[in-house]
C-alpha cells in the first residue's frame, strides 16, 4: 500500500491527500479539510475519496468512482485502513 503525507483541501486543484491507500486499482483517499465553526475558530475535518483507475479505449489512465463487484473486498479493506488512519490520528479533534 502506498500513502502520501501533505494537508489538503479537496476545493483545491492540484491538492495532495493526507493519506492515500492502494490495492490494485481501488484506492482510498484521506483528505484533512479547514472550516470554521459557528463561534469562528477554525476547525479541522477528514473526508474520504474511493475510485478505481482503468484504462480508456486509447490505453490512458482514467478514474470512475463506480466499482465492479470483484472491487468490493478491496473497497472494503482500503474504507477500514483509512478509518483506521483518521481514529489513530485524531489528538483530540472531533471527526
Amino acid at each position: 500500500m502506498e500513502a502520501q503525507s501533505m494537508s489538503a483541501d479537496t476545493a483545491n486543484a492540484g491538492s495532495q491527500p493526507e493519506k492515500k491507500f492502494r490495492a490494485g486499482a481501488i484506492s482510498v483517499s484521506v483528505w484533512q479539510n479547514q472550516g470554521q465553526s459557528k463561534s469562528g475558530e477554525p476547525t479541522f475535518f477528514r473526508t474520504i475519496s474511493l475510485q478505481r483507475g482503468y484504462k480508456d479505449k486509447e490505453g490512458n489512465w482514467k478514474n470512475t468512482t463506480s466499482l465492479r463487484v470483484n472491487d468490493l473486498p478491496k473497497a472494503a479493506l482500503l474504507m477500514e485502513k483509512a478509518y483506521e488512519h483518521i481514529v489513530l490520528s485524531t489528538k483530540g479533534d472531533e471527526e
